[in-house]
């Protein structure tokens, strides 16, 4: 295929995955937590009322709100890209397309049918999961992509002993580390496989020095990215791992929302299976299988990269959901649909000499197998019905509220029924409207033409209202180098409302609610109550704003 049909192929599936993303977002408006948190983080960079790069935020690694920020730039002239989060559904959307194109280049690299690539790649694409993080500005699908690179990649060099390739999946982990910390298990996996392979495979004399020397070439982005984003996060925040020592981290999230959600080691083991299990049912009997029919052929090759260094991820996910220390979301283990597609085309042997542009010292090229026998057909029917099985198998799998709580609601976008009184319909309407009471608050915020610097918040909660605000200046966030100052005397600030939710669960954490602890209830004496809004939707708190008052200014001088 020309490149042109290739770019042509990509720009395709990046429309149609932003058409579902603009759907859900502009006309659904169904935002997920995390990613119009990334928008907030991309806004603040550009349009805060003190704008600078490390107002990005050290919670979440960086790559994606980096990606959004080009779109962000945009919100003056377009300004959905904030409000209705468009930033987010245009970086996943483009992302998730580029991910099929790789497993689609692993597919024309091996030269496999058409009859058996073809399914595969349409399986993995129109999986509703893929579907809908390739939709919602998540960071999976940076995640995927960046995965599916460095295992194509990975699999070139197992056969060509390029070191282009080396390099190239070096990078891409590097990449896929600043988009979700997990990226380190992937990096860890690969640098084992690497040093292990290249030890194996060189003469006696060179196979310490060749080992170190290519583990260290795939493993040092990811060491540069783990080693340059700890450095910064120490400089600016002095946390080195703010995700884990920040009142906003994964660490406090957890302890403040009550645990991971499991009783114990064996129900978080089981359930990590089953959500395995929902997004790949086939997968563990069709990789033992290729395993096996691999060893036959004495060509193990081909999943010795992708294997290790995405199950690596799955093994990180279920190990930490086992300990407790993150929660059991089924979009943690996405990675599966991914290496169940890897391994779906490597179930048979290559038809087609491995790409190089330097062939290695150590390069062991496939036997190409023109001719399939019975065996080789068996096995791709076996991988294409592995792929075709889990599309329906995730679809009634993303309608359970036990096991997928981010996704069931979508089963009211795919099929509505706004007649149905039932639990699981009115909690999948009340999700369906989160966001919607934050977007209200912006609302009226704005139509108050407040100055810049008059409304105070934490962005533990408040995010959803300054992603939805076209007026984010008028916000006093912690970003702001000035916020604490600000905190300590709101009225002498020009500070005229502040945002409040009640001081439980994570709203222990507002910085609000740690210097006024009795701002929710009462004003704490600085301030008096305007407003009061009910959260409309799922998992999320009331708000009430308060008006400064210059008593309250008064009466904190005379306790100082």
């Amino acid at each position: 295929m020309s490149r042109r049909k290739v770019i042509g192929l990509f720009a395709v599936i990046w429309l149609i995955y932003l058409v579902v993303g603009v759907y859900l977002a502009a006309d659904v408006r169904f935002f997920m937590g995390d990613s119009l948190s990334r928008v907030q983080s991309a806004q603040s960079v550009l349009f805060s009322r003190d704008p600078h790069v490390s107002a990005i935020g050290f919670i979440f690694t960086p790559l994606t709100a980096i990606v959004q920020l080009p779109m962000t730039a945009l919100t003056p002239l377009f300004p959905s890209m904030t409000t209705s989060a468009l930033s987010a559904a245009v970086m996943s959307s483009g992302f998730m397309a580029a991910a099929v194109m790789q497993v689609w280049g692993i597919a024309r690299d091996r030269g496999i049918e058409k009859w058996i690539a073809t399914p595969v790649i349409v399986c993995f694409a129109a999986n509703p999961m893929i579907i809908f993080y390739a939709a919602n500005g998540m960071s999976e699908a940076p995640y995927l992509f960046f995965l599916a690179w460095a295992g194509r990649r990975g699999m070139r060099w197992v056969d060509t002993d390029d070191v282009h390739e080396l390099v190239t999946a070096g990078m891409a982990l590097g990449f896929a580390y600043l988009t979700r910390y997990d990226g380190a298990a992937s990096a860890l996996a690969a640098g084992i496989v690497v040093a292990v392979v290249s030890y194996r495979r060189s003469v006696p004399e060179e196979r310490v020095n060749r080992a170190i020397l290519d583990m260290g070439l795939i493993a040092l982005p990811s060491a540069v990215a783990f080693l340059g984003w700890a450095f910064t996060s120490w400089l600016i925040t002095g946390d080195l791992f703010a995700q884990m020592a920040s009142q906003y981290g994964n660490t406090t999230i957890l302890e403040l929302s009550g645990g991971s959600g499991s009783s114990g080691p064996f129900p978080a083991l089981t359930f990590s299976v089953v959500e395995v299990l929902i997004l790949a049912p086939l997968f563990p009997l069709l990789l033992v299988v290729v395993i096996n029919a691999r060893r036959r052929w004495g060509r193990m090759g081909p999943i010795l990269a992708p294997v290790p260094l995405i199950g690596a991820v799955l093994f990180f996910q279920i190990f930490s959901y086992v300990r407790g220390t993150t929660f059991g979301f089924l979009r943690f283990y996405i990675t599966v649909i991914l290496l169940a597609a890897i391994v779906a085309l490597v179930a048979v042997p290559a038809r087609r000499a491995t790409p190089f542009r330097r062939l290695g010292a150590q390069a062991r090229l496939p036997d190409l197998v023109a001719a399939r026998t019975t065996r080789h057909r068996l096995l791709g029917i076996a991988a294409v019905v592995t792929m075709v099985v889990a599309v329906p198998v995730t679809a009634l799998g993303m309608t359970s509220t036990k096991y997928a709580p981010q996704e069931f609601a979508l089963q009211s976008v795919v099929r509505p029924n706004p007649d149905a009184v039932d639990k699981k319909s009115l909690d999948a309407q009340r999700t369906l409207r989160s966001f919607s009471t934050e977007r209200a608050i912006a609302q009226y915020l704005d139509r108050l033409n407040l100055p810049d610097g008059s409304v105070l918040c934490d962005t533990v909660y408040a995010f959803a209202i300054i992603a939805q605000s076209t007026r984010p200046k008028q916000f006093v966030i912690p970003s702001d180098q000035d916020f604490s100052e600000i905190l300590n005397d709101p009225a002498a600030h020009g500070v005229r409302f502040m945002l409040a939710v009640p001081k439980t669960g994570r709203g222990e954490s507002d910085a609000l609610n740690i210097r006024y602890p009795t701002l929710y209830e009462n004003g704490a004496q600085v301030s008096v109550q305007v407003l009061e809004a009910r959260n409309q939707g799922a998992n999320l708190p009331n708000w009430r704003i308060y008006r400064v008052t210059s008593a309250g200014t008064l009466l904190e001088g005379a306790e100082r």
